[in-house]
Order: C-alpha cells, then sequence, then structure tokens
C-alpha cells in the first residue's frame, strides 16, 4: 500500500496550492462571519474528511458558537462511495440550533444531503453548509454547499482532508491523483 501511496504523490497534479486554500478559507470565513453573525451555531465537522477544513476555519469565525463531529460515511477509505454508514451522531442537541456543516468536498451531494436532513429531523432552526472543494461534475446535485471556498473538475483528489484509501488527507495543497489511478 505505501508504495501505491508513494506513486500517488510522487505522479500528482498540483491544483491548487497551500496559499491558494488558505485564501479561499478567509473568503469562506468572511462570508460565514457576515452571514451568521446573529446566531447560536453549533458547527458540526464531517469526520475524518472535514477535521482539517473545520480546525482552519474554526480560528477564523468570529461568533460565539459550539462544535461537535458527525461522521456518515459512503467511501470508508475506498474511491467509490456505497450506502450511508452513520459512524458518529452529535453529542450536543441540534434542537433549536443553527447549524453549519462542515466537510471537505462536495463531491455527488449525497453525504451532504443526508446530514442536513438528519440535522433538520433533530429540530436545528436553520442548516448551513460550507466546503472546501465543490467538485463540478456537470449533472445536478442533491444539494449545493452555502459557502465554498474553490471549485474543481470531476476528477479523484486529495489533501487538505481529502484522502486517497484512507491516506494524504495530510497534503498542504489540493492534489488531482494521475489519471491512471483515477477510481471513482
Amino acid at each position: 500500500m505505501l508504495n501505491e501511496i508513494k506513486h500517488i504523490q510522487d505522479h500528482a497534479e498540483l491544483l491548487h496550492s497551500e496559499d491558494e486554500v488558505e485564501a479561499a478559507l478567509d473568503g469562506m470565513a468572511a462570508s460565514i462571519n457576515s452571514q451568521l453573525a446573529d446566531s447560536n451555531h453549533l458547527v458540526l465537522c464531517v469526520m475524518n474528511g472535514g477535521v482539517v477544513v473545520a480546525g482552519k476555519l474554526l480560528t477564523r469565525l468570529t461568533m460565539p458558537l459550539n462544535v461537535d463531529a458527525i461522521n456518515a460515511s459512503r467511501y470508508q477509505n475506498q474511491t467509490s462511495g456505497g450506502a450511508i454508514a452513520w459512524l458518529l451522531k452529535p453529542h450536543l442537541p441540534l434542537q433549536g440550533r443553527t447549524v453549519l456543516i462542515v466537510d471537505d468536498v462536495l463531491d455527488e451531494g449525497i453525504t451532504l444531503a443526508a446530514i442536513h436532513e438528519f440535522c433538520l429531523a433533530e429540530g436545528a432552526v436553520a442548516v448551513y453548509s460550507a466546503v472546501l472543494i465543490d467538485k463540478q461534475l456537470g449533472r445536478d446535485k442533491p444539494i449545493q454547499a452555502d459557502f465554498v471556498g474553490l471549485e474543481v473538475a470531476d476528477r479523484y483528489i486529495f489533501g487538505y482532508g481529502m484522502d486517497y484509501k484512507g491516506y494524504l488527507r495530510n497534503a498542504a495543497g489540493i492534489y488531482a491523483c494521475p489519471i491512471d489511478n483515477k477510481e471513482q
């Protein structure tokens, strides 16, 4: 496995540098701070991919907030999605709260839509979503993110929380896997 990961690292295409990603996070935070200034916020980090984005975004948000996590996974360290597995639900009550879901990528939108519906069913008064990457698929998705950092073409990507088979979430930039390793 490590040989495969090394091959991916060595042949990946840099789509967005660390500086570009950090600037995108600045822009997302400014929009969130402006639009969601007066609510009782709960930031809901989507594990595992959203951990990097949420960590980077939280220090840029200026309103009082609580933080919790949710893990609804379709990929489970694979390169293609399956059925949603609810691995972790929030510990804090969502009733009467404004929830900001933070995730790494909006791909097909199935997981984000399911989390959005879960939050409403748990009594959230408003649910917003922030994603670092909105993948352009050329077709409609069941949900759109309210706050988006960057857009990328439909390629298998990693870095800033996004993984390749469970690895490379810690890459400082957004990278596309080599075409011969695109497994979607």
